[in-house]
Parts: C-alpha cells; structure tokens; sequence
C-alpha cells in the first residue's frame, strides 16, 4: 500500500507475474496488427516507426508499479489493439 493516504496502490512481484502474460500477448498482438495491409500506414518505414513506438510505450509501461495505472495502462493497449484490428490506426 501507498503511505501517507494517496490512494496508490503498488505492485507486488505476484501481481506484476499475473499481468505478465496478458502484456506480453496484447504487445505481440499489437506488432502483428500493425503488419496489416489495411492500416493506412504509408510504407515499411512508416510501420516500423510505428512499431518503435510500441516498443518504447510497452518499455517505459514495465517501469510502472502502480495497480491503477497498470490497469489503465493495459485497457488502453485492449483500446488501441480493437482499432487495429478493424485496420484503424487508435
């Protein structure tokens, strides 16, 4: 728990182990998504550069210890990943 009443609530290494697989499965998602044809992404480069920035959103988001924020964190990749998946970039 979060001290001094901020309504934080941290992370235990259990918890991070729990969400571990759904992450890993919503960034492999996410990459394979982003090698559709019917994204309108220009060309290799563009797709590329949008999968760089995946990769460095799901980086910095491993860093994060707060369970709400951890939540939001992966609605937000679910989000992203149902526009994708209807060949829209979110």
């Amino acid at each position: 728990m979060g001290s001094g009443g901020g309504g934080l609530v941290w992370a235990t290494a259990e918890d991070l182990t729990r969400n571990r697989g759904r992450v890993l499965s919503l960034y492999r998602q996410i990459l394979r998504c982003l090698n559709s044809p019917e994204l309108p992404l220009g060309g290799l480069a563009a797709r590329l550069a949008k999968k760089a920035e995946v990769r460095t959103i799901f980086m910095l988001g491993s860093e994060e210890r707060s369970l709400h924020n951890i939540a939001d964190l992966v609605d937000a990749a679910e989000y992203s990943l149902s526009f994708l998946k209807k060949g829209r970039l979110p």
